[in-house]
């Protein structure tokens, strides 16, 4: 199964990864990193990540990495 890490400190919150996962399980945080930005989260309670790696390609500050 794959997994997903998000640098939450490093996320500046352009939500570029929410719209290209194709699975939807990347969302915005209601919760602040320390530069008072909403960071993105991933969110896969049914392990129905594919490993696709869209999120971590996308990532301009490479905050994204992807475990398979």
């Amino acid at each position: 199964m794959p997994k997903i890490s998000i640098d939450k400190e490093r996320c500046k919150g352009c939500l570029l990864c929410v719209n290209f996962c194709p699975k939807g399980l990347i969302k915005s945080s209601q919760k602040l990193n320390k530069n008072g930005i909403n960071y993105v989260e991933f969110l896969d309670k049914d392990n129905t990540c594919l490993g696709c790696m869209q999120c971590a390609i996308i990532c301009p500050d490479c905050c994204i990495e992807v475990y398979r």
